[in-house]
């Protein structure tokens, strides 16, 4: 990370998980667009998360337009619209990170999805001009707009083959009060997202929304 920020692109950004996202980068100093398939939504829920901020520094953009603008790109899509949005971000991504939060998760039957992962088909989908990263797919939605500017009782684990793609999403999820572990190459993405399958399942039976992942015995000091 260098002293300057870096844009960080939340796309399909309107959803549950990409405006609390965008939050917490925000007022931590991040520069945010919202990227939508439609702009105007996206300038709407931009100018909803500014007004509950008190910032001015949140934006909205159509998707393409937004990942064109950014350093770093953030995909919270719904599993559903994964691959045409990926499809549809290529030529935008070239040269830069993107994120891929997604989980091809059933909520409603949630069971773990088959190989490839998401970030994978993405990575594919995309080529070798862009670094995928797999992260945040089994981080609790609820609890993203929780004590902004602090901490969240949540670790990621973040997937990638290439560490130092991997290393930035790291920093950007430390600097939003949450740890973050490498965990691997992004074919280990595809346990990651079935752990949120694990993770529904236990919000339903314990009656809460706010199941998360811990990782103990490592330290990073």
């Amino acid at each position: 990370m260098t002293e300057t920020k870096p844009i960080i692109a939340v796309l399909g950004g309107t959803g549950k998980e990409g405006p609390g996202l965008a939050m917490r980068w925000a007022t931590v100093g991040y520069q945010i667009i919202i990227g939508s398939r439609e702009a105007e939504k996206a300038q709407r829920v931009a100018a909803e998360l500014n007004d509950k901020l008190g910032i001015d520094t949140i934006t909205g953009m159509q998707n393409a337009e937004a990942a064109q603008a950014a350093h770093i790109s953030v995909l919270t899509v719904v599993a559903t619209a994964h691959q045409p949005a990926v499809e549809s971000l290529k030529e935008a991504l070239q040269g830069k990170i993107l994120v891929d939060a997604t989980a091809r998760i059933d909520f409603r039957d949630p069971k773990p999805p088959a190989p490839p992962p998401a970030a994978a088909i993405a990575q594919e989908i995309l080529g070798p001009g862009v670094r995928v990263v797999a992260a945040y797919q089994n981080v609790p939605a609820h609890s993203l707009r929780k004590n902004l500017g602090g901490t969240i009782d949540t670790d990621v684990l973040v997937c990638a083959d290439d560490l130092d793609a991997a290393q930035e999403v790291i920093d950007l999820t430390q600097a939003v009060g949450m740890q973050a572990y490498y965990a691997g190459g992004l074919a280990n993405a595809i346990i990651v997202e079935g752990l949120t399958a694990i993770l529904i399942a236990m919000n339903k039976h314990y009656g809460v929304k706010t199941a998360s992942i811990g990782i103990t015995g490592i330290s990073q000091q």
